[in-house]
């Protein structure tokens, strides 16, 4: 499985040697580094190299790290991200004369991330290692990039750099079980802690804002909209929570949907629980989703 270190290179978790990923983040930035210097470096700063360079752009910021590598990294010419619109011509050539040829199209390469395509092109000069590295990253038969994890084990966030912007949708719902006095309370206002309902709602959506701080391999999203509802069954000792979220963004909101009903729920039980200190809460759940290269995506009725 691709990831922030791939496969082909050989390198193990404690990262004794500079992956492809890092070799961006130098090129990128203008900085050349000696192994003595990368090894110089903590583990885990070596590990935050190594993640910068699987983003889909270098932050700049990341240059703190290097500037603490000994000895010191030269400053040599910044080399610029292989253009995202077409494989160049020199490794098209390259594939062409592996054992056997291997084909690359526009389309193919326009999917890759943004390391997908450096590393390629950086492993254009050595035939074997460009072949094992083609097998593994860009052939038709690869498996997809699942992305959470590395070949050895080690999370890290799945680039989405190659993937368009779309308009993102999806809705969570979740339920909090309790008593129907409770609910009545709500309702009228009289539980201790005051308007459960609308602080409930703020919390959800300030949830579904800060979903990255709380999920740790989620990528911030250009949030366009949240919207929290909550829905009162007194017969039933429910609180119903339904959460909306959208976005425009290369990936999905499922996620910022899901923790907005989970902690406008959470925020319901802290509430109420002086009124009712075994309210549970249940269901959490996807109900729909749009966007995206899985388009409009409907929870099946055998599943409810």
């Amino acid at each position: 499985m691709r990831g922030a270190v791939y496969a082909f290179e050989g390198i193990d978790p404690e990262l004794p040697f500079l992956p492809l990923a890092a070799r961006r983040v130098l090129d990128r930035l203008g900085r050349k580094m000696s192994l003595p210097a990368w090894l110089s470096l903590p583990h885990e700063e070596r590990r935050r190299l190594v993640l910068a360079g699987s983003e889909a752009r270098v932050d700049p910021g990341i240059e703190a790290v290097i500037d603490a590598a000994r000895p010191a990294p030269p400053q040599v010419p910044a080399l610029p991200d292989p253009d995202e619109t077409a494989p160049p011509p020199s490794l098209i050539a390259a594939l062409q004369a592996a054992v056997p040829p291997r084909a690359l199209d526009d389309a193919r390469w326009l999917s890759l991330s943004a390391l997908d395509r450096y590393a390629l092109c950086k492993s254009a000069e050595k035939p074997d290692k460009l072949a094992r590295a083609y097998d593994e990253i860009a052939a038709p038969s690869a498996p997809p990039h699942l992305g959470h994890l590395g070949p050895t084990g080690e999370a890290h966030m799945v680039p989405v750099g190659g993937k368009g912007e779309t308009s993102r949708r999806a809705v969570a719902s979740a339920r909090v079980r309790t008593t129907p006095e409770t609910v009545e309370a709500i309702a009228a206002g009289s539980v201790p802690k005051g308007d459960v309902l609308a602080v409930a709602r703020v919390a959800g959506i300030l949830a579904a804002k800060r979903t990255p701080e709380l999920v740790p391999l989620c990528h911030p999203v250009r949030t366009t909209g949240a919207v929290v509802e909550l829905e009162l069954d007194a017969a039933a000792g429910e609180v119903r929570v339904r959460a909306t979220v959208e976005a425009v963004d290369r990936t999905g909101v499922e996620m910022e949907a899901m923790v907005a009903a989970s902690i406008a729920s959470l925020t319901v039980y802290d509430m109420i629980k002086s009124v009712d200190r075994w309210a549970t809460i249940e269901g959490v759940r996807l109900e729909a989703k749009s966007g995206g290269k899985s388009g409009d995506v409907t929870r099946p009725a055998k599943r409810s």
